[in-house]
């Protein structure tokens, strides 16, 4: 088939590159290899819904979104870290997508069950997901056999779209299925796609409008698929994803007045939003679902591909390098359902939220099992999306970590690799090497984030630049085989005023948090893929003491080598020793921590030496604190 003409869609600012092209260095691919050991790895083997029976395979078991959204993140795993045991698992699943195509172009189950709930009988949207993993597949493998069967998908679609409206979750999540057509069309050339593209944008609920006049302001006593966390943050992408079609600045502006809108009625520091599992306020006691964090990842990187702003790439790298590892166990052989901020203790209880009551426990199946599915994604396609390609065929650094990418470059299209060690984000220096066969022109991007005042690059000559804050910096030269850059992004300790006008400590693309003893609890299941409730075993209920005008004369930075398990409060990379006291009138609440007396506080108890890690190192934490008058 010809290429797509191009000229029908909206450029993007940059490209994301095939699956493969990008490999962790590192402590990155140590985490993707933890991933790899736990969870990941082997649910398949014990969870029934992922298992042999099930109705993706032929058989009586789950058979709506669990295996796509298995496999979405299992096929970047495998590619990522090489590894064949993975690909011949994640193989499994391409197989069943690709060879369960009924004549009529419908894919996969149709039955509509999961356990006691009932969806539309031909359901398209676990189709969506299956497509995502399809398109990472072809991209990694060139395998032909992909773009006919989505072809023929996309032609069912197109027959029956008027006689089976999207309905339920589908008519929410229609983005997702968008980007997929997208990439179809670029790669067709074939128009159809894009006026199947209208229909279903025509059918699918108005995320522009959602988000520009946005309605939940407030923790939500009713519930719906309108305010439901998981929708929103894959909604958050549609605007954008569609103004690729539209080219409407309605659509582009509506992405910014949603990112507004959701940090103004319900941001966390963390940069994602509370659901649990709706809109739940600014409360940092209210929780979050996995399920939001890793798609709301998804819809920013592919949103950092669209609009080429640094500021969306900053949300992405707060979001992954805190978020993302606290609601996993530091192996990987648990996670959370739901994760708060303030998280002082994680049991079995009722709580202010409509999930159920071990939503917050670490294990196999918390409240409902759509995260045990689609939690695998986040680390990997966050390390495929480090690097992405110009439109003048060089290399951008969108995000940062120890990795390796390798892509064609210039107007030749000769291949370069460029090596990017660092210990980034517990470290302020990023060392770049150019591999190359030989001298090669081409311009290469680096982002420097919001929060780096006083960043420089070292060229391979030794000239060092100054370089602006919250900006994309383009090096055009040729490069010699071997040059080397140096990136300083200095990381100078910040806060942030948060709810009931407490504090939380920032330090570059990193939130810290009391570090809190802790005792671990087996209440069900069988080690490794155990329940765990979890105890504090030392006091929480502090306050800080701060230099308000410049923090970093209260806070103490010390550092320690990246070892093992980075993303635990024993492995902790990075310590800051604040002072703080504790404040006797703030407890346990409902089976969390209270509602935060209102700051700036007072506290007679006696001054202590407190030591703050990273949010992704913490299991028990407390993030926003009360600020205490001296």
């Amino acid at each position: 088939m010809a290429g797509g003409s191009g000229n029908q869609l909206q450029a993007k600012t940059y490209e994301m590159l095939p699956l493969g092209s990008i490999k962790p260095l590192g402590w990155l691919k140590q985490q993707l290899q933890i991933q790899a050991d736990g969870l990941s790895g082997h649910i398949d083997e014990f969870w029934e819904d992922l298992g042999p029976d099930n109705q993706w395979f032929g058989g009586e078991k789950e058979g709506w979104e669990r295996g796509p959204y298995y496999a979405d993140g299992l096929v970047p795993l495998a590619y990522l870290l090489d590894d064949e045991r993975l690909k011949g698992k994640a193989q499994k699943w391409v197989e069943a997508f690709l060879n369960g195509q009924e004549a009529n172009g419908w894919i996969g189950p149709t039955q509509g069950v999961l356990g006691a709930r009932t969806y539309p009988r031909y359901d398209p949207w676990p189709v969506f997901v299956v497509f995502k993993v399809l398109t990472q597949y072809h991209e990694a493998t060139g395998d032909q056999r992909v773009i006919p069967v989505m072809v023929n998908f996309c032609r069912y679609m197109e027959k029956y779209l008027d006689e089976r409206p999207l309905e339920s979750w589908a008519k929410f999540r229609w983005g997702d299925f968008i980007i997929s057509v997208h990439w179809l069309y670029e790669r067709t050339g074939e128009a159809w796609l894009l006026e199947l593209a209208a229909k279903v944008k025509e059918q699918g609920y108005d995320w522009q409008d959602h988000f520009t006049h946005f309605r939940y302001r407030r923790k939500q006593s009713t519930i719906n698929l309108e305010s439901h966390v998981v929708n929103n943050a894959m909604g958050l992408k549609t605007p954008g994803v569609w103004y690729r079609q539209s080219g409407t600045a309605s659509d582009r502006s509506a992405i910014y007045r949603g990112l507004e809108n959701l940090d103004k009625f319900h941001g966390q520091v963390t940069g994602i939003f509370t659901g649990d599992e709706h809109f739940s306020g600014k409360n940092p006691s209210q929780g979050t679902e996995l399920c939001a964090v890793v798609e709301y990842m998804f819809s920013l990187e592919h949103l950092v591909a669209i609009l080429g702003d640094p500021v969306l790439a900053d949300r992405l790298e707060r979001i992954a390098f805190n978020a993302l590892p606290a609601a996993f166990s530091p192996d990987m052989w648990a996670h959370q359902y739901d994760q708060q901020a303030n998280q002082v203790i994680c049991n079995v209880a009722e709580r202010d939220w409509t999930n159920s009551p071990d939503a917050n426990i670490f294990g196999l199946e918390p409240n409902f099992g759509c995260c045990t599915a689609n939690m695998h994604q986040g680390w990997p396609k966050f390390v495929n999306s480090l690097w992405m390609k110009t439109p003048d065929n060089g290399l951008a650094a969108v995000a940062y970590g120890p990795s390796q990418v390798t892509a064609r470059v210039s107007d030749s299209g000769q291949e370069v690799s460029i090596v990017e060690e660092t210990n980034y984000p517990f470290d302020e220096t990023l060392v770049f090497t150019i591999q190359s066969a030989r001298a090669v022109t081409f311009p290469l991007t680096l982002r420097v984030p919001a929060w780096a005042q006083g960043a420089t690059l070292t060229l391979p000559d030794g000239e060092t630049l100054s370089l602006s804050p919250q900006s994309f910096h383009v090096i055009d030269r040729e490069w010699q085989p071997g040059d080397q850059l140096e990136l300083m992004l200095p990381m100078e300790i910040a806060t942030e005023r948060r709810y009931q006008g407490s504090v939380a400590v920032l330090r570059g693309p990193l939130v810290y948090c009391l570090k809190i003893g802790e005792s671990w609890k087996h209440i069900g299941g069988t080690q490794p893929h155990a329940d765990w409730e979890v105890y504090p075993t030392t006091p929480w209920n502090y306050g800080l003491v701060l230099d308000a005008v410049n923090p970093s004369r209260s806070i103490k930075v010390t550092k320690k080598p990246v070892g093992h398990l980075p993303f635990s409060p024993g492995g902790a990379p990075i310590e800051l020793r604040a002072t703080g006291r504790l404040v006797p009138e703030w407890s346990l609440e409902g089976n969390w921590a209270g509602t935060i007396p209102q700051s700036p506080a007072r506290s007679k108890e006696r001054a202590e030496k407190l030591i703050l890690i990273p949010y992704g190192c913490t299991n028990l934490r407390v993030t926003e604190f009360p600020l205490l008058l001296e």
